[in-house]
């Protein structure tokens, strides 16, 4: 990073911290001319103008996830005023416990989106009901929507999922995303888009001697010699955790929060979370304004080619501020494959936009994701101390029948659990489709549980392998119910707006000149390992094409 981009990016992160601090939830940068040059300062934020007294605004983008936060700067960068919007909070300041997010093991309201109890992927230890704590309603981090045949972990914030995730930045193999999008220049996006996209989010690989002899990393190295044992091969996984405060954590030189068992409700140190990269990039050029806790409710096009926008402010507490309405001439849907097929599908079946093509709300699928546990036999203790941050994975993706990329995770308890357990991602053909019921005004997904056999059977298939070879047996007591899989929520929603079915090949949606399509909701249903740098350098090859083909309005 170059020192300018390291500067920029400081005094970005600076803005969102100063706003935090000023208890502003809608705000701007304004860049301040001196010498010649264009220079921003931490003052320079300000309190942004009421939505509503906008009026016709050149570009609006919906989320502040991956997608959207590419999108807003590159279109900064360009010249373009960006107005982006949140329906979460921003995360930036400590609350009154001096932490920004809550403890995993001791969540308060910070945890989730407006939930009277956690909903965490964990139901039970040692089957008992020790998990899951009543909580206030709050506009918390973390929200799980239930669907009736799967559930969906989503981040709610300034940053989206890059806050809740476990920082795994994983590059698809080639051969698959050849597979999955055809459609895209394989050869460009392994050489420039993917390459910027892991420079931008500060991508880098833990040290290997380190984890060798790192006390938080015994359970991963456990489950990864158990994997060798039994045939397997296991390679290190590209984190955007910061390896060097990680190891200062564990040699209690820094504040803990990878060590100290955070993860799924936000990372108070050491996560290079969205708001920290590309957003702060994006608020330091002065030309995105940005409205968190702003809810877009409709999507209609007027006479003119606009767009118009119903969206609902409310504060941390849900209640409402006001329901106002701003117009655009060029829209990007990035608010995650959820958030945008639901309110594209919506809009096309209400009557709002009818000319979006019947691909839209199409082609969903869970990524394969699948869940187990197993229990090693007590002479290999996993540790008592384990890093909420994954390093390690079984690579079994070259298997003709069944491929598997299988992240080695934690499960921090505070005390020796003898458990190595595992986030399936496998290859799913089943796809699913959103559909709206127009006597309720609700979107709801298709999903069937028993589409989940496939990826259940591929990680049952590679861990009854292992415990054979070892010895070992499958944990029942986690998931609730009995069970050894958990096969009933992800982590990973891809789909409901292919690239190339329901939109164009840079993402504009067909029949819907100046709707974009920005985010998740273009790959279809599955990548193969964790998406979030395949979605992000996909956002990047699709803004660059929408910039060069001059069609902002």
């Amino acid at each position: 990073m170059s020192a300018s981009h390291s500067r920029r990016r400081f005094l970005g992160t600076a803005l969102l911290q100063s706003a935090a601090l000023a208890g502003l939830s809608t705000f701007t940068a304004t860049a301040r001319a001196a010498d010649g040059s264009t220079r921003l300062d931490p003052g320079a934020v300000t309190p942004a103008r009421p939505l509503g007294q906008l009026g016709r605004v050149p570009a609006v983008v919906v989320g502040s996830g991956y997608g959207a936060a590419v999108t807003a700067l590159r279109l900064a960068e360009a010249g373009v005023p960006v107005v982006m919007l949140e329906m979460g909070r921003l995360w930036s300041q400590p609350a009154a416990d001096g932490r920004i997010f809550c403890k995993t093991l001791s969540p308060d309201g910070r945890a989730m989106w407006f939930k009277d109890r956690t909903e965490a992927p964990l139901q039970t230890f040692l089957g008992l009901d020790v998990i899951n704590r009543k909580i206030p309603r709050y506009a918390g981090v973390l929200d799980r929507i239930n669907y009736p045949g799967i559930s969906v972990y989503l981040g709610r914030g300034v940053g989206g999922g890059s806050l809740v995730n476990g920082s795994m930045a994983v590059t698809p193999k080639r051969s698959y995303f050849e597979t999955v999008l055809p459609e895209v220049n394989a050869d460009e996006m392994y050489s420039r888009w993917f390459p910027l996209a892991n420079r931008t989010l500060g991508v880098e690989v833990v040290s290997a001697s380190w984890f060798e002899t790192a006390r938080s990393q015994r359970y991963a190295r456990v489950a990864r010699d158990a994997a060798h044992r039994s045939g397997f091969k296991t390679t290190f996984v590209p984190t955007v955790y910061d390896t060097a405060w990680l190891q200062r954590e564990e040699a209690s030189q820094q504040p803990r929060s990878a060590l100290a068992q955070e993860v799924i409700y936000g990372n108070n140190h050491g996560k290079r979370s969205l708001d920290k990269t590309y957003l702060a990039d994006a608020m330091a050029t002065g030309r995105v304004s940005l409205y968190s806790l702003h809810q877009v409710l409709r999507i209609r096009r007027e006479a003119t080619g606009d767009y118009l926008l119903d969206v609902r402010q409310i504060d941390e507490h849900g209640t409402v501020l006001a329901e106002v309405q701003v117009r655009c001439g060029t829209l990007f849907m990035c608010a995650g494959s959820v958030g945008t097929s639901e309110l594209l599908v919506k809009a096309r079946d209400s009557g709002d936009l009818p000319q979006l093509s019947d691909e839209v709300g199409r082609g969903w699928g869970h990524n394969g994701n699948v869940m187990a546990a197993r229990t090693n036999p007590v002479w290999l203790p996993t540790g008592t101390l384990q890093s909420t941050m994954p390093f390690m994975g079984i690579d079994d993706w070259a298997h003709p029948t069944r491929p598997a990329f299988v992240e080695i995770t934690p499960l921090p308890t505070g005390i020796e659990n003898w458990v190595s357990m595992y986030l399936g991602v496998t290859r799913n053909p089943e796809r699913a489709t959103f559909r709206y019921n127009a006597s309720t005004g609700q979107v709801a997904l298709d999903w069937r549980r028993e589409q989940n056999a496939t990826s259940v059977a591929t990680l049952k298939a590679l861990l009854d392998v292992i415990n054979t070879q070892e010895g070992t047996r499958y944990r029942t007591d986690l998931f609730g119910g009995g069970r050894a899989f958990a096969d009933d929520f992800t982590y990973h929603p891809l789909g409901g707006c292919l690239l190339g079915r329901a939109t164009d090949l840079i993402g504009q949606l067909k029949g819907c000149p100046g709707l974009y399509v920005n985010d998740s909701s273009l790959i279809p249903g599955s990548v193969g390992v964790n998406p979030f740098v395949t979605i992000t350098a996909l956002a990047e090859r699709n803004v660059a094409g929408v910039l060069a083909s001059g069609r902002l309005g």
